[in-house]
């Protein structure tokens, strides 16, 4: 990096942080911003000269933003100086051991929210500030008075202030995101703006709408007198403070990176989002005595995990049919490793999303890659556009067998019940394990079997035998023989399963049992009426099922005839019991997987949710219980532990 790249990289990375912080409005990834910042900080090194006075490196945090009264920290908020990886993690050890050789450490996960500095003066909180420049930030404490995380009084008399982070859970991010989509507004890039976001409002009914989370991590000023900050923070949980998923106590460089893989392993799990562990020295004397550079604390490190959000070019948006017509848009973008997965392809969902985000050939874009989850593009980069760019047009016609689309608004379907695209996927699917469970009906298998013109529709899979399918290239005796087995063995299948297996739109697992066992082999015969009333069904639902049936009569009797499946028997009613025609929902981790504690209330006769509202009666929880308890909690509704639950069954 020369001179000219060095101011360069300071208007770029003051340009990103002013979208950050001021306007809530991220212009690229944490990994970019990162990658730039420590090249800005080896060029100072090598030449303190050409230091320039607005470098990011002098200050840390950024301005505050207008409208809100300023107010000052009563002890300097600090931020963290990151590592990356096991040799970071060594160079850091190597350092603080040679300040202090009998230390021991502290790790939590470092929470991707918003920091905020609670001050409490006789018991009472008396003001809430944001990190600001570190020194002064924003005086916010009427939104943080609506934060229920946050105490409005504590046991503790002495002036001490509370740093911690305000986080929104996965679980609200998508529920206000979903409302911001209904309103027409823009969405949230991510949980972490969504938290800045709402916790900077100057309406502070629109931060209390938010269900904000204040989760601490250390101390300011303070009179306490412990000698481990592990002490001292278990002291702050006790004042009502929520204690974050995870910490531990480590001796060695072998404890923290074990804990640190514990957390990488984990962070899909918890409910709030997670950019990395925070390892600091645990005894508060060293602490003390290590002190401070100009910018960082010399007693702390933020250890961060490996990205989930890059920067990558759109190459091209292709059009996928599934079984039930439904044609969906994916965007083939630049091959891109996002935490060891190399990623080609994003969801789009649909082109009124492509519409609303304005996505384009050749734009470059921030993805996000959450666990196993399809990525999807959260982010266009519209300010890197140079010309080059293309508009996506809406299609007309189908991209398999070019018949013309059905244009339902935000669905496009192919009504071609002879198209490739939708016989393939659909035998897909009837062979799937939620369905028929039919081994050996893989995707090349049903290509081959479709392009041979053997089948070309579910009920042809029945009139396979021996010498059609060993006239088939690559299909050999023991292959086709198994094929055979596997499709004999569906016959006899449950009904739930055969509902499930005819692919109709927006009925699933849970809705082909709700019509199994409230209609058997009646379900043909249904009526909207009839359908709506049943637990979880929908006029939507409703429609569909009387559509699917209409159109497909003739196929759905003779699949039930060669397939006879199992007409459900009528459940015993259960005998009285505190959970009997009762709604319950699960949260948590459990001593056994959801599936069994699940089973075992249906038995009961209640009704298991997935969701928490004014109807809930019970929500039972487990470890790491996340929004729902809480939300459970400001309805009024019953919560019981997995303990109290089995003594209530017990019983």
């Amino acid at each position: 990096m020369n001179l000219q790249e060095y101011k360069k990289a300071v208007e770029n990375l003051n340009l990103y942080s002013h979208h950050y912080y001021v306007l809530d409005d991220p212009m690229t990834t944490d990994e970019v911003y990162d990658k730039l910042y420590h090249e800005v900080v080896d060029y100072e090194e090598e030449n303190p000269n050409d230091l320039l006075k607005n470098s990011p490196t002098q200050r840390v945090g950024d301005s505050v933003r207008e409208g809100f009264t300023k107010a000052s920290h009563l002890s300097r908020m600090w931020s963290l100086e990151d590592i990356f990886d096991s040799s970071g993690l060594e160079k850091w050890l190597t350092k603080t051991y040679k300040l202090d050789e009998n230390i021991s450490f502290y790790c939590e996960p470092k929470f991707d929210g918003a920091s905020l500095n609670l001050v409490y003066e006789n018991g009472t909180l008396i003001q809430g500030i944001t990190r600001g420049d570190g020194t002064m930030g924003e005086l916010i404490t009427q939104n943080v008075k609506t934060i229920k995380s946050i105490p409005l009084s504590i046991k503790h008399k002495q002036r001490i202030e509370i740093r911690g982070e305000v986080v929104i859970f996965k679980e609200e991010f998508q529920r206000i995101n979903e409302t911001r989509l209904q309103n027409d507004e823009v969405v949230f890039a991510n949980p972490r703006n969504a938290a800045a976001g709402s916790l900077r409002q100057l309406d502070s009914k629109i931060t209390a709408s938010r269900n904000l989370v204040f989760l601490p991590y250390g101390l300011g000023e303070n009179t306490l007198e412990y000698e481990l900050l592990s002490e001292a923070m278990t002291y702050i949980y006790d004042l009502g403070f929520r204690k974050p998923p995870a910490s531990a106590k480590c001796n060695t460089f072998q404890d923290i990176e074990k804990i640190y893989k514990e957390m990488n392993r984990d962070r899909e799990s918890y409910s709030m989002m997670l950019d990395g562990m925070v390892i600091k020295v645990n005894e508060i004397s060293s602490q003390i005595d290590m002190g401070y550079t100009v910018k960082i604390p010399r007693f702390s490190v933020a250890y961060k995990f490996p990205a989930v959000e890059k920067i990558t070019t759109v190459k091209d948006i292709v059009l996928q049919v599934g079984r039930t017509g439904a044609v969906t848009p994916v965007a083939i973008v630049e091959p891109t490793n996002i935490d060891g997965v190399v990623v080609e392809r994003a969801t789009l969902h649909n082109f009124d999303e492509i519409d609303r985000k304005d996505i384009r050939i050749n734009d470059k874009v921030i993805i996000l890659r959450s666990g196993d989850v399809i990525p999807k593009i959260i982010k266009v980069l519209s300010h890197e556009r140079n010309g080059e760019e293309i508009e996506v047009k809406r299609p007309s016609q189908c991209p398999v067998c070019e018949s013309e689309l059905l244009d339902e608004g935000v669905l496009l379907k192919c009504q071609n019940l002879s198209c490739e695209a939708r016989v393939v996927n659909s035998i897909m699917y009837f062979a799937s394990k939620p369905c028929l469970n039919i081994d050996g009906l893989g995707i090349k298998i049903v290509e081959a079997l479709f392009t041979s013109g053997l089948v070309k529709n579910v009920i042809d899979l029945f009139d396979l035998n021996l010498e059609k399918l060993l006239s088939l290239d690559s299909f050999k005796e023991k292959k086709s023989q198994n094929l055979l087995n596997s499709l004999a063995n569906a016959k006899g299948c449950d009904y739930w399963r055969f509902i499930n297996s005819l692919g109709i739109e927006h009925i699933g697992e849970v809705a082909s049992k709700t019509l199994s066992d409230s209609f058997g082999f009646a379900f043909v015969d249904a009526d909207k009426e009839k359908i709506v009333v049943c637990d979880g069904m929908g006029e939507e639902m409703a429609e569909s099922v009387l559509e699917f049936v209409r159109v497909n009569t003739d196929t759905i009797q003779k699949l039930q005839t060669i397939l006879e499946p199992l007409e459900p028997i009528k459940k015993q009613e259960a005998k009285e019991n505190p959970f009997k025609v009762k709604t319950v929902v699960l949260t948590g981790s459990m001593s056994e997987s959801r599936g069994l504690i699940k089973e075992t209330l249906e038995k009961l006769g209640a009704k298991v949710s997935g969701s928490v509202s004014k109807k809930t009666d019970f929500l039972i929880y487990g470890e790491d219980a996340g929004s729902k308890h809480e939300k459970a909690l400001d309805l009024g509704v019953s919560c019981l532990s997995e303990e109290e639950m089995r003594e209530m069954i017990n019983d």
